[in-house]
């Protein structure tokens, strides 16, 4: 088999792809052969050794694919041997064949395509559990959604507007907009613009927004912060501007506001079941026609020029490589 890994944790350069011998599964354990690999930017902060946890070396990034079991070990209960699944895991697929544990595995939704299917039960995941549970969001709110085009930015515009906010998308550039608009934005922020708070105030009729939604933090955390309307939430993601900003304690106070966090992978970790109860309702929500757009593509000998743009912020949507034949 095939995998991207490295000795060493560092930039995409540090990578590159190597043979190993196909592995058997064990008990619980299912062999999938890849079709498509999602990457996003905290799969190359945890590439480069600048994610929260650090992952064991060698090590194979990619938290998230798409594929058809080719094997299976005793005692799995759940997917069989050429079944359509979708394997989300700390690391581990960026590679043609991935071994997952059964509980790593779930079923890809009948009416996506392999690409779409790789890159959308993390962020979906994210977006519900951030808005539902920790924002509780309410139906007629307003929720601004800050790196709107980006991959998990696109899952809180088509959630949120699902729970019934009025959604307002920010980004950086027209093409980014327009492009939140297609996902199901009800309005769109410059946030390039020097005084876009003033537009934003506008945008809100002088209210200011119930919800931040903030994978981006830097320079706009706290004026996005300082937007809230009183009894506001705003729901940090990560950093993708840079360096962890930080908050003045009075604004809280100042605005009764919250400060809140959504960090996806202790959330299946210590509240596994409502974690489950969520990846049903998006599943339902798939069912009824919710569908991930799915960014740059790249093939697998591309692999360093996909970690390079996934890392960017430039994609509209999560980059995808298309590991399987196409």
């Amino acid at each position: 088999m095939r995998m991207v890994s490295s000795d060493r944790l560092g930039p995409p350069d540090d990578y590159a792809i190597v043979e190993r011998p196909l592995p058997e599964p064990e008990e619980g354990q299912l062999l999938i052969r890849v079709e498509a690999v999602s990457l996003g930017y905290a799969d190359v902060l945890a590439a480069a050794g600048g994610y929260q946890v650090t992952p064991p070396l060698p090590f194979v990034p990619g938290t998230e694919a798409s594929g058809i079991v080719v094997a299976s070990g005793p005692n799995v209960r759940g997917p069989v041997v050429r079944d359509k699944v979708v394997v989300s895991r700390f690391g581990g697929c960026l590679a043609d064949h991935v071994l997952a544990a059964e509980r790593e595995v779930s079923p890809m939704p009948a009416s996506m395509s392999f690409e779409q299917a790789a890159s959308y039960r993390s962020n979906y995941a994210t977006a519900l559990h951030a808005l539902k549970d920790r924002a509780k969001i309410q139906e007629g709110e307003t929720l601004l959604v800050l790196g709107a085009a980006g991959g998990v930015g696109t899952a809180a515009v088509q959630i949120g507007r699902r729970l019934g906010a009025r959604v307002i998308a920010g980004a950086s550039s027209e093409a980014k907009r327009r492009f939140a608009l297609d996902q199901g934005a009800h309005q769109i922020l410059d946030y390039g613009v020097e005084k876009w708070r003033a537009q934003l105030k506008e945008l809100t009729d002088g209210k200011g927004v119930g919800v931040v939604f903030d994978p981006v933090g830097g320079g706009l955390f706290e004026q996005a912060f300082r937007s809230l309307a009183w009894g506001g939430r705003h729901v940090v993601i990560g950093f993708v501007a840079g360096p962890i900003p930080r908050l003045p304690a009075n604004l809280p106070l100042l605005k009764g506001a919250a400060l809140l966090g959504a960090d996806i992978r202790q959330f299946y970790l210590k509240e596994a079941e409502a974690a489950a109860a969520n990846d049903r309702q998006i599943r339902s929500w798939c069912d009824e026609g919710l569908q991930p757009p799915v960014g740059r593509l790249f093939d697998f000998s591309d692999f360093r020029a996909a970690m390079t743009a996934a890392s960017s912020g430039t994609s509209l949507g999560k980059v995808v490589i298309r590991v399987g034949p196409h």
